[in-house]
């Protein structure tokens, strides 16, 4: 044995979204400077980049109900400074500022040399894995997103024509079962409505067959919607093919390339259970059932864990075939209510003027506090799991709360720091609760959590 890559022991923190927008180098207490010291321990630190890395004049906002997230490039140095070696570029705010915004977010993780991967000026580009060398051997991320505008995905290149800058897609279909009586009635309001006519002239013109179906006896297309007849109400979601097929080729790919393989899973996508009656998003606790389904399809194609994200909450961890499936890690650096500037648009949703600024419209938007992002303390309480690899088989997953401020100002909130008291054992309880439904078990120790292999 010549090199340590050769053990097989390695270890890998894994934490949620990071959107950035103020410098983290400044700050001494001493729970923020733990968290640093965590992260700069691993070989492997990874968070997903849910923003725009951009100069103002690169790129132009798109339109979005959301934040049009964007970090000034000089704060890639700060994450490094943190401990961060690898991010994920796939999610529905990399196109924030379009094409070019997105061009430059990858000139500028090139420039900062952070590996990165889920972006690019083309789809094969931004399906290519993204390699960092660490101590413990070279690592692999493949990264995608099932939530983006339409265009936002990247386009393939054609050998007439370029590809089109964007995220890697991993689409999927939503299916819906109605019973008879629905499914009737939603043919009756298609037919009264004209729906049924427009889809038909669709199809004369130049749409695909498979972009206006053709409604039959036990399926129509309502609203953009796929509906069937049956005898109960039920939703399913499905992964596309095409995506799956390209993006577990990937995978596999980083797998004959590195020596360790991650998979980088955005989505906002719930699962049915709890849909019917949970009050907010927050209490939902399982995703959709093709991120369920795909994640393990990663790990059966060589991942060596899954990390989800995009649901700015914590869900439940599940270990499948010795690997971690984090199915939401949440948030991580959440500043994107110090964000600079904001478009037009942004200020007329809310009835504001050009004399209103950026602390007007967020007020508004926010509800001063009532509603949002603001007023769930879920979105401001996560963790940060360092998983232990032993010859190469995982030992045991540590997991660290984190307190993101909730309920402090809007220039101290959303800097994580390791979380204590109240704060720390809700975080342990709700991952612990949610963790159950894959039947992982995991222990309370002090103040962190442990799952032990």
């Amino acid at each position: 044995m010549i090199y340590q890559a050769e053990t097989g022991n390695a270890r890998m923190l894994f934490c949620g979204e990071t959107m950035l927008a103020r410098g983290l180098t400044p700050f001494k207490e001493p729970d923020y400077l733990a968290l640093v010291e965590l992260t700069r321990n691993a070989d492997l630190a990874f968070t997903n980049l849910e923003t725009t890395v951009r100069n103002r004049d690169e790129g132009y906002a798109t339109a979005t109900k959301g934040t049009p997230m964007t970090t000034p490039p000089e704060l890639l140095e700060d994450l490094k400074w943190m401990g961060f070696n690898l991010v994920s570029t796939s999610n529905n705010h990399a196109l924030d500022y379009g094409p070019g915004g997105v061009l430059a977010m990858c000139k500028h993780l090139q420039q900062a040399r952070l590996a990165y991967s889920g972006s690019g000026a083309n789809l094969g580009e931004s399906r290519m894995p993204g390699y960092v060398d660490t101590a413990a051997g070279r690592v692999g991320l493949v990264s995608a997103t099932s939530t983006f505008k339409p265009g936002e995905q990247a386009g393939e290149q054609r050998p007439d024509t370029y590809g089109r800058p964007g995220c890697n897609p991993l689409r999927y279909t939503s299916n819906y079962t109605v019973d008879s009586q629905a499914f009737d009635a939603l043919m009756r309001i298609s037919d009264q409505l004209a729906f049924s006519t427009d889809m038909a002239r669709l199809r004369a013109s130049f749409y695909a067959a498979s972009e206006a179906p053709e409604d039959t006896a036990e399926a129509t297309t309502f609203l953009g919607s796929k509906f069937q007849r049956g005898k109960e109400f039920r939703i399913s979601t499905t992964v596309d093919a095409s995506d799956a097929d390209a993006n577990l080729r990937a995978i596999r790919e980083a797998k004959r390339q590195a020596d360790w393989v991650v998979f980088s899973f955005h989505n906002h996508e719930y699962g049915e259970t709890g849909r019917r009656t949970t009050p907010t998003r927050v209490d939902l606790e399982v995703p959709a059932d093709f991120m369920i389904e795909f994640s393990r399809a990663a790990i059966d194609a060589g991942a060596d864990a899954v990390v989800g994200h995009g649901l700015h909450v914590t869900l439940g961890i599940e270990v499948y075939k010795n690997r971690p499936i984090f199915y939401s890690l949440g948030n991580h650096i959440f500043q994107n209510d110090s964000v600079q500037v904001f478009p037009s648009e942004a200020y007329t949703r809310f009835g504001l003027d050009h004399a209103a600024t950026p602390g007007d419209f967020l007020d508004a938007r926010n509800g001063n506090g009532t509603r949002s992002f603001p007023a769930f303390k879920e979105y401001w309480e996560s963790y940060a799991a360092m998983c232990e690899f032993r010859g190469r088989e995982l030992v045991g997953i540590r997991l660290h709360p984190v307190d993101l401020g909730h309920k402090r100002s809007r220039a101290q909130m959303g800097r994580p720091v390791i979380a204590h008291g109240e704060v720390a054992a809700r975080v342990l309880d709700r991952v612990t609760r949610f963790s159950r439904h894959y039947g992982t078990e995991i222990v309370t120790e002090g103040e962190t959590g442990y799952i032990r292999l």
